[in-house]
């Protein structure tokens, strides 16, 4: 029989190594505590909507990408996508509206007409020559951080002449080569990276950062019937072929024996799984609680010194379709609002609007449609607010919703007058709903690649995937994390057996990139 793999969370990261090795020929099985994949790239349906949980547009579909390279491997998987142009649109405070767009052209007039200053334009120019390198790496092999002299011949060989232009960067910031006597300029650059690298520009690896800024460059789909339906397909593709994906099965504990190895799990309705390797689509502040007494000291100090990441507070709307294309006839589909450039991003001050395709009727009742808002929010404070009087946590609620809808206003003017249906939700709604402790989402700041967490957990058949995990965030992000998991436990365990008639990849050739 072929070594079985269990697999901690059916987000996309997770489901996308399960996919690889379900293909590569071993067993896989997913324990999914919630009743639909994604977590926080999930999809929920409440009051006769489907919003989407956090995220809400995806990129890496076009060839190289790597939901393209996994595609592709597996053979007969489709993603349900449309491509997105404009990406969004940014507001920022002084009333100059960016447009990303994705023809290079069009993105090249948008930004000299924007930002006018040669600097910007001998920034910008840089950027593109580093994203270049960094998206061509990631098309290849590219264990990121290394982890094996295994890893350190397969980043030999991922190498290529024109890597070497990116030398000088290796230790640098996205700040320490953009220009600084534009304030609305440098708004621009943090309000981009505080969504795709979790860090502003001063903070920001040149090189992960100027991948990140190209995003939209690179193509962004919208996900017919929501972004949870990525994870989805992927759950489906897993149980056509033969894996296993089991919802409403939170996982309790990580069991170990006398050698150190993972052995089994244990979940809340008592179901208990053998394997012989073990992955966790979960945070490490996640993994450790689930080893409880078990887990290892390195892993014990190493979470200790973990900074903890950003949360976000969401908004999500429902708005009357007629009403809404009667006052914003020429509206594109996301916005990015910054309102104050004096003061931090985040806690309302930069504000993300995403509207759904009014084409996509599955996701509203007749006439309707979803709006999701996010802004990136410091968790313990939400924590405080809700252990000190219900009442408290209830009125920052309140407040934070009419300060976002304040922004999205600037946007979008009036758009209080259509909407049909409100909620929100803070870190302690995504502890709640998705497992992730205090509701931390989005990964850990991309600062300095030389920082970059590994999938090691120092437990030898347990290793970590998601966006906690080089490269982080995003379904792009997680994609490659995925792949990469994919092919380091393909060459830790033996063989899979091959059963005749089925198709199966050889364990090398799980393909596996980081950005």
């Amino acid at each position: 029989m072929s070594p079985h793999v269990l697999i901690i969370g059916a987000g996309v990261g997770g489901l996308t190594a399960g996919a690889a090795l379900l293909k590569a020929g071993y067993r896989v099985t997913v324990l999914e505590a919630h009743v639909y994949a994604g977590g926080s790239a999930g999809t929920f349906y409440h009051k006769k909507y489907r919003f989407d949980a956090g995220a809400t547009l995806a990129g890496g579909f076009a060839p190289g990408g790597p939901h393209h390279q996994l595609a592709e491997m597996l053979g007969d998987l489709e993603w349900p996508i449309q491509p997105v142009d404009p990406a969004w649109v940014v507001h920022l405070p002084d009333g100059r509206a960016v447009t990303q767009w994705a023809d290079p052209e069009q993105w090249q007039a948008e930004r000299r007409a924007a930002f006018p200053q040669p600097q910007a334009e001998k920034f910008w120019r840089t950027q593109e020559m580093l994203a270049d390198i960094s998206w061509d790496i990631s098309t290849r092999p590219f264990p990121w951080p290394p982890e094996s002299i295994r890893d350190l011949f397969t980043l030999a060989g991922s190498l290529r002449p024109k890597t070497l232009c990116s030398l000088p960067y290796l230790f640098r910031t996205i700040g320490s080569f953009a220009p600084t006597d534009d304030l609305m300029f440098k708004t621009f650059l943090d309000a981009q990276l505080l969504i795709s690298a979790q860090a502003t520009a001063v903070e920001a690896n040149a090189l992960y950062g100027s991948a990140a800024l190209d995003l939209p460059r690179r193509g962004v789909n919208h996900v017919q019937g929501g972004i949870g339906a990525l994870a989805e397909t992927l759950s489906d593709w897993i149980q056509a072929h033969g894996g296993e994906v089991l919802y409403r099965q939170e996982v309790t504990k990580i069991e170990r024996g006398a050698d150190g190895r993972a052995t089994a799990v244990e979940t809340k309705r008592g179901l208990r799984l053998e394997a012989d390797f073990f992955l966790g689509n979960l945070t490490p502040w996640a993994l450790e609680k689930l080893l409880g007494e078990d887990t290892p000291p390195r892993l014990t100090r190493t979470v200790a010194n973990l900074e903890p990441t950003w949360g976000a507070f969401m908004v999500y709307l429902g708005i009357d379709q007629a009403k809404f294309k009667a006052r914003f006839p020429q509206a594109a589909g996301h916005h990015q609002v910054v309102q104050d450039p004096t003061i931090p991003l985040g806690e309302t001050n930069s504000v993300f609007v995403s509207l759904t395709d009014f084409s996509d009727e599955s996701r509203a009742p007749v006439g309707e449609s979803p709006v999701t808002m996010s802004t990136h929010t410091e968790i313990s404070q939400w924590w405080r607010w809700r252990e000190q009087d219900k009442a408290v946590y209830a009125a920052h609620k309140e407040a934070y919703l009419q300060k976002m809808l304040d922004a999205a206003e600037l946007a979008l003017p009036g758009l209080r007058e259509v909407i049909t249906f409100q909620t929100t939700g803070t870190p302690v709604s995504f502890e709640r709903f998705t497992r992730r402790p205090q509701g931390m989402v989005g990964g850990f700041p991309q600062k300095s690649i030389f920082g970059a967490r590994g999938p090691h957990t120092a437990v030898s058949n347990l290793l970590l995937v998601g966006d906690s995990i080089f490269p982080g965030q995003s379904t792009a992000g997680v994609t490659l994390g995925g792949l990469r998991v994919a092919r380091q436990v393909a060459q830790a365990l033996p063989r899979p057996v091959t059963h005749q008639g089925v198709t199966r990849i050889a364990p090398s050739e799980v393909p596996s990139g980081q950005n």
